[in-house]
């Protein structure tokens, strides 16, 4: 038995397929097949078996494929961790984050690929639901997400989850051409009356659902999980919109005066959600994730 037939294994279940398997690890398709076949005899079992549906495990080799495949993730993570600690750090990093944080990424980014040039960073922007399901599925490596604390709780025990300290001021942003333009400040009675678009998510759900328990139903025209559509439908006159004042930093829509942002006063909004990043110790890349996270407190405001 050896790490080689581990990782045959390995891209076999992945494949469904020894030929493919061979293709994909570079090496013939008798040399898989024979590897495959002194390890059965070694072991007295027979680990595949071959229909015209593809190439899958047995009854009795599910179990020691099983810990076959929780050898090569070991040892891939082995690798990953003694190489954090060298510049020639090399591999991929996907990370999603809700819009708020996309405004810090940049910053944290830029130093840690000075230190790891040799990363592949991905950075993908979703809402809190989809990333969290996105880590533990992991086709994503670290998320920024804002969840209730009861959510919290009930997080997977392999997740690791870092509080951040987020505290950003709420901005009601509307048409350069918009009455609501002239106006220093603004309050949630003020919008009442307009169609608004909101991120989609359960932080700005709550925030409405609380006004709306005393006060009139609020015109919510769409929901959507991606900020640029907020900002686009807003400078083109269609609707109100609201978000946090640190996704507006640096933003042209703003900059070059096609949307207004003006500040939310007067709301009394108790929200029990926390902000963070989450990553799972399953991850074969956590190692990468976690050097990632070590970035972020000391450069996160």
């Amino acid at each position: 038995m050896n790490l080689e037939q581990m990782e045959y294994i390995k891209e076999i279940i992945h494949t469904q397929s020894i030929s493919i398997a061979a293709q994909n690890l570079h090496v013939s398709q008798s040399a898989i097949s024979q590897s495959i076949s002194l390890l059965e005899k070694e072991l007295g079992i027979r680990l595949f078996k071959r229909s015209r549906f593809g190439t899958k495990p047995t009854e009795e080799g599910k179990g020691i494929i099983n810990n076959a495949l929780k050898i090569v993730d070991n040892i891939e993570r082995i690798k990953e961790e003694a190489q954090a600690f060298t510049t020639a750090f090399k591999g991929e990093l996907k990370i999603a984050a809700i819009p708020g944080f996309m405004t810090f990424l940049p910053k944290i980014l830029s130093l840690f690929k000075k230190d790891f040039p040799h990363i592949k960073i991905m950075v993908i922007e979703m809402e809190s639901k989809r990333i969290i399901e996105k880590v533990k599925q992991h086709t994503i490596d670290l998320g920024f997400i804002s969840v209730k604390k009861s959510i919290e709780d009930n997080l997977p025990d392999h997740f690791i989850f870092k509080k951040l300290d987020y505290n950003a001021d709420i901005k009601v942003i509307v048409s350069k051409n918009s009455p609501l333009a002239l106006q220093k400040d603004l309050t949630l009675h003020d919008l009442t009356d307009s169609p608004i678009v909101i991120y989609s998510s359960q932080f700005w759900e709550d925030y409405i659902h609380s006004f709306e328990k005393s006060h009139n139903l609020m015109n919510v025209l769409f929901q959507t999980s991606n900020s640029e559509v907020i900002k686009k439908t807003v400078s083109e006159g269609l609707a109100i919109g609201l978000l946090s004042s640190y996704v507006l930093i640096d933003d042209p829509y703003i900059e070059t005066g096609r949307i207004i942002p003006i500040p939310l006063i007067n709301t009394k909004f108790s929200s029990d959600n926390l902000f963070g990043c989450i990553v799972s110790n399953k991850n074969v890349h956590q190692g990468i994730a976690k050097k990632f996270m070590e970035y972020i407190h000391p450069n996160f405001n």
